[in-house]
């Protein structure tokens, strides 16, 4: 088989994987805290044919020398972290975290999660829970005559109750850090989870240690910019054309070189 078809193949299941990953970013466009994917490629071995500075005779030496490529594949996918816009929703149980870090919740399994998405609310208990029921960590439990709900920049949750002067003090938010955030499992449901490539998690209080601070009353919207994944699109789809314009040449060939040795 002609080499060119298995090198311009890999370039098609390349581009084939760009595309899923910018179908998914646009498809969350208005996801909260939705972090955008970007997809990392790396060239495939080389065949050599001569080494570079191998020798050509006596006095001259080849100064590239020959070698020849096989493609491309996909190495993996990369959540890019920078901070999506914030969007006021005036609900005194949304918070955004403006910075670094992530708010914790108790899975089913009894496992930590970290999200991004807080969009928060109180179950039947009481307790402060995610968007899908989980409770936060550490446990925040509302009083069930509270008739106001602050929330401080540091994480500080604080309500009025009748018959006190001042907003009481019931519990704090923490937040998570991680060394390589881009490292988390993405387990969908806006939630992730600790990896050996992310690092153990460093928990403090919002605004301390390099960790952002929450903003009550507003969420983060999702990190994508739809012009820009726009021409991402086009140029994933320009680049899987020419990749099977390759295939039908070099298909070509074989033919035109099959006929000429009948």
């Amino acid at each position: 088989m002609n080499p060119a078809m298995w090198i311009s193949k890999t370039g098609v299941q390349a581009q084939d994987a760009k595309l899923q990953a910018i179908a998914n970013n646009l498809a969350n466009v208005n996801t909260v805290g939705f972090k955008r994917d970007r997809v990392v490629f790396e060239d495939l071995f080389y065949r050599i044919e001569r080494q570079p500075g191998a020798a050509n005779d006596d006095d001259t030496m080849s100064p590239s020398g020959v070698q020849l490529g096989n493609g491309t594949r996909l190495v993996g996918t990369q959540k890019v972290f920078t901070t999506g816009n914030l969007q006021t929703t005036g609900q005194s149980l949304d918070v955004a975290i403006v910075g670094q870090g992530f708010l914790q919740v108790l899975m089913a399994n009894g496992e930590i999660g970290y999200t991004r998405a807080g969009q928060l609310q109180v179950d039947a208990e009481g307790r402060l829970v995610n968007g899908q029921g989980l409770p936060l960590v550490p446990e925040i439990v509302l009083p069930t005559n509270a008739t106001d709900v602050t929330i401080g920049e540091n994480g500080v949750v604080a309500v009025t109750v009748p018959g006190e002067a001042a907003p009481v003090e019931i519990g704090q938010i923490m937040l998570a850090h991680f060394v390589n955030p881009a490292g988390l499992l993405a387990l969908g449901d806006n939630l992730y989870q600790e990896t050996l490539a992310s690092g153990i998690p460093t928990e403090g209080v919002p605004g301390e240690d390099a960790l952002g601070k929450l903003k009550q009353g507003a969420l983060e919207g999702s990190n994508v910019q739809v012009v820009e994944e726009m021409v991402e699109m086009i140029a994933a789809q320009r680049t899987y054309e020419m990749n099977t314009k390759v295939l039908s040449a070099a298909d070509n060939m074989m033919q035109y070189l099959a006929q000429a040795m009948r």
